[in-house]
């Protein structure tokens, strides 16, 4: 099994004639994701690869080919109305990549969605991969800009705020032969959809994912949140990093929400929250996959 997205999920992209958009729209097609629709505004009736749709609104698309994912690749100043654009079409996930969207318009948003059916990953996050059985994993579903080839399918689920760092696990995790039932990207903005909690959740209840990877960084109280339900309720071994122990207070580094002000949201807060939860505490990133698997 796995958590969000399956490999037989159908999915759209929001800006898939851009240059970005189109070349892991490609790429996703490539890996064998059920990418059913594009929907790029006055391109309605064209072709994205000769065979994927294109539509002029995402109501449209939906109606037309039954895709429950939308995946977002539309500039900054207009990701906002895209992505609410997708909740008034019933979209069960969107998947938002787009980095620079100003806090404010995700306020709004987040405002907007209260009631609604749709779930948000991002956004400035890389997305949500569950890889499939073929070679190199194909066959499964890959949303967002993440490395297909890396994944292989099996029980560890991975979820983090850096998309390097994902990456990252991830490939410890296959070069040691070890796959994974579904990694998650959650993004690193202050104001995002999806929290680490929310995912551990999930991953605790799929019976086919054994242990858990968990990627945090400085700033927020997220990880914090998340350490705590799991020293209470998960059944299941997990593995942590904190990125960003070297940062200076105040100073943000990297992503928008990495930020350590008021004296909260500091690495060694995060890790001794780990360590009192008994998460497995990996002191630098190629430690990883190592700390989970011993515990295993």
């Amino acid at each position: 099994m796995s958590i969000l997205v399956k490999p037989d999920t159908k999915i759209l992209v929001q800006g898939i004639t851009g240059g970005f958009g189109a070349r892991h729209a490609k790429l996703s097609l490539d890996y064998g994701t059920q990418l059913v629709a594009g929907v790029t505004p006055g391109k309605g009736g064209q072709l994205f690869e000769n065979t994927v749709p294109i539509f002029d609104t995402v109501a449209d698309a939906v109606k037309q080919t039954g895709a429950t994912v939308s995946t977002i690749f539309v500039p900054p100043p207009f990701a906002a109305d895209a992505i609410l654009e997708a909740v008034d079409a019933g979209i069960d996930l969107v998947v938002c990549i787009t980095e620079g969207i100003p806090v404010n318009d995700m306020v709004k948003v987040k405002r907007a969605m209260q009631g609604s059916k749709t779930r948000l990953i991002g956004p400035n996050c890389p997305g949500i991969v569950t890889p499939g059985t073929g070679k190199d994993s194909h066959g499964g579903c890959r949303i967002g800009i993440a490395p297909g080839y890396i994944h292989k399918k099996g029980n560890i689920g991975v979820v983090s705020r850096s998309g390097t760092l994902t990456y990252e696990a991830v490939w410890q995790l296959t070069s040691r032969g070890v796959g994974q039932s579904t990694c998650v990207g959650i993004g690193g903005d202050p104001v995002n959809g999806t929290s680490h909690l929310d995912v551990i959740k999930m991953f605790n209840d799929d019976p086919e994912t054994h242990g858990i990877i968990m990627i945090g960084e400085i700033g927020g109280t997220a990880e914090e949140e998340a350490a705590e339900w799991i020293k209470q309720h998960c059944k299941k071994p997990v593995a942590g990093f904190i990125a960003g122990a070297t940062a200076p207070p105040g100073r943000r580094m990297g992503h928008a929400g990495a930020i350590v002000s008021g004296g909260k949201g500091t690495a060694e807060a995060k890790i001794a929250a780990f360590k009192a939860a008994g998460i497995g505490v990996a002191a630098t990133p190629s430690e990883m996959a190592d700390v989970l698997l011993k515990m295993m």
